[in-house]
């Protein structure tokens, strides 16, 4: 039973007990009568009053209570002329203020935070209870390469394999440095955070090849711009004293002149392999950045089919070809680019020797190039290591092939990747540049 029935009931009790006293009083004495009947219609108005002044507050405060449940923080109460409901009517208005400027603060800080996250060069993964993703922003997505509907619900151990491996056993606290492909290098960081007093998860990854690029190519153009200096030097001097040497040859007898110019050009010629050398080493000190214009990716691929045709012949290779049915029109650098693809098609025909294929493929939705071969495949142990500087496993190689076209395909802003198994080798170049 409501308090309001409680009321209703023992005001009736009472009048209804005040008519059976004046109806006593009618037969004893018609004046009593009439004085109860006034007190009854006192007590009639005075219970009226009462009964407003006990349930309006209550009805207020129930329309508050309403409001509030509803989440309703525009409603606001009017006073009504009296001190007890005004102070309680002032005292609803400024905790509904206060409410609603903190719901409208915290949805300010939300949206913003929102904005900062999708606006982030870091990539960012939420993570729910059981490590299953639950959102990803932009440059998550970048960087695993998938988008957030194909990401969602997954488990960390269900991420691309090269993510999975470094992220599914980090634990909250830590950070993890790892290399995707041999040449992206990120760095990621597990943190939680308290929402509606629940711990939630997330891994916030920053890619560092950019940076560790920078710092790298730094270090070692110092080291090669020194060595240069003192090779060239030397080698100049000691050209000019075999010059010098030449002049002595007429002196000498008959059967000792073949000899002596024999090992002056031996000399001669080491000293300018040397200095070709160290020109190698210089060029990619020296790279400069692309001078990008459109150009067709075809046409640029059909050359350069044309400048290895012999060797192809010589080799007995064929050239498969997967074109797209449109040309690729992409702005690069149509001479740094030529350089990468150079390198790239003489890697895929060392790695078949002879008798083999490589194919060729192209897609304009999205925009990449595919250069597969049929050889032998990169050793596991060897694939991580080959973007690194000087590093080759060639007798006679420099190790500045491949960083030579880390170098030009990251100052284009496209992402490479080189995958190798068993009788197969795919470099794959995505010919759309990161945002």
């Amino acid at each position: 039973m409501t308090l309001r029935t409680k009321f209703v009931f023992f005001a009736v009790g009472i009048h209804g007990l005040l008519v059976v006293l004046a109806w006593f009083l009618l037969q004893q004495n018609k004046y009593f009568f009439l004085g109860m009947e006034l007190l009854i219609l006192g007590s009639v108005y005075v219970t009226f009053q009462l009964y407003r002044s006990f349930f309006k507050p209550l009805a207020l405060i129930r329309a508050g209570i309403e409001s509030i449940r509803d989440k309703d923080f525009s409603t606001k109460f009017m006073a009504v002329g009296q001190q007890d409901l005004d102070e309680l009517v002032n005292v609803y208005n400024r905790m509904i203020d206060q409410l609603r400027r903190e719901r409208v603060g915290q949805a300010e800080k939300h949206f913003l935070l929102e904005k900062l996250i999708q606006a982030s060069p870091a990539g960012i993964i939420l993570l729910g209870f059981d490590n299953q993703v639950e959102s990803v922003n932009p440059a998550a997505e970048r960087f695993l390469g998938q988008s957030t509907t194909a990401l969602a619900g997954k488990h960390i151990s269900q991420l691309p394999e090269a993510w999975a491996r470094p992220l599914e056993n980090l634990a909250t606290g830590q950070s993890t440095t790892f290399r995707i492909h041999g040449t992206w290098t990120y760095r990621c960081h597990r943190a939680h955070f308290l929402d509606r007093g629940f711990q939630h998860y997330f891994l916030l990854i920053e890619e560092l090849t950019e940076a560790i690029l920078k710092n790298e190519r730094q270090a070692y153009e110092k080291v090669i711009r020194v060595m240069s200096h003192e090779v060239n030097n030397t080698t100049g001097a000691i050209n000019s004293i075999l010059g010098s040497l030449q002049h002595y040859t007429p002196q000498l007898r008959p059967d000792d002149r073949e000899d002596f110019e024999h090992v002056l050009q031996v000399a001669t010629e080491r000293n300018i392999s040397l200095s070709r050398f160290m020109a190698n080493f210089a060029d990619v000190v020296r790279l400069p950045q692309p001078q990008k214009e459109p150009t067709d990716l075809h046409e640029l691929l059909h050359r350069l089919h044309r400048l290895l045709q012999p060797e192809l012949q010589r080799r007995h290779i064929c050239l498969q070809w997967q074109l797209a049915p449109q040309p690729l029109v992409v702005p690069l650098d149509a001479q740094q680019m030529e350089q990468v693809l150079l390198n790239i098609l003489k890697n895929a025909m060392e790695a078949i020797g002879s008798a083999g294929a490589i194919t060729i493929a192209t897609s304009l939705h999205p925009p990449h190039l595919t250069i597969s071969d049929n050889g032998t495949g990169i050793p596991s142990d060897v694939l991580p290591h080959l973007f690194t500087p000087f590093y080759t496993t060639k007798s006679n190689g420099q190790g500045i092939g491949l960083t030579m076209v880390r170098d030009i395909l990251v100052n284009h802003g496209f992402d490479f990747s080189l995958t190798s198994g068993d009788n197969h080798t795919d470099f794959l170049i995505k010919l759309q540049p990161k945002k």
